[in-house]
């Protein structure tokens, strides 16, 4: 076993987990959000006003997740729900002002960078980077735990920034 490639490999990991840690502190710092409440409630500013099912579907988020997300973006003032008009079972989301000014405040998030980044290699790249990562996450023995398209450490419905 060439210890160099193991440690070499171990020091790639742990820049990525830094990295994460370090944009979720970053977000957390300007917003006061975590990286997935900052993306439920920027996907409820894109639509307008909107379900939390049509967000959990967009996020590719579990309905209970969304539901204990946006509770606590409501209980912040950032987020606003009301009963449809034409169907009362039916919750509506909007952002208020005070979650627009969140937003407006917020640095890039590293999962957006990866996405650009990754998205302009070539497909035969993006394959080959998928499966080096489901390996990596298979000999960490991760790959049967459900996770969001999302980068962030930690659960995704948590109250308090990123670990430090």
């Amino acid at each position: 076993m060439d210890s160099s490639l193991t440690n070499a490999s171990l020091r790639a990991l742990r820049r990525i987990l830094r990295a994460t840690d370090i944009s979720g502190g970053k977000l957390f710092t300007a917003t006061g959000l975590t990286t997935s409440q900052f993306l439920v409630l920027r996907e409820v500013e894109r639509r307008g006003e909107t379900t939390p099912g049509t967000v959990a579907t967009a996020l590719q988020f579990g309905q209970a997740t969304i539901t204990n997300i946006t509770d606590r973006l409501a209980d912040g003032g950032l987020l606003s729900r009301r009963r449809s008009e034409r169907d009362k079972r039916q919750v509506i989301l909007t952002v208020t002002e005070a979650g627009r000014t969140a937003l407006a405040r917020a640095p890039d998030l590293l999962q957006e960078r990866f996405r650009d980044r990754f998205e302009m290699l070539p497909a035969w790249e993006q394959a080959m980077l998928l499966c080096a990562l489901e390996r990596v996450s298979l000999l960490l023995d991760a790959s049967d735990i459900d996770a969001a398209p999302l980068i962030e450490t930690g659960a995704i419905d948590r109250t308090s920034g990123p670990r430090s």
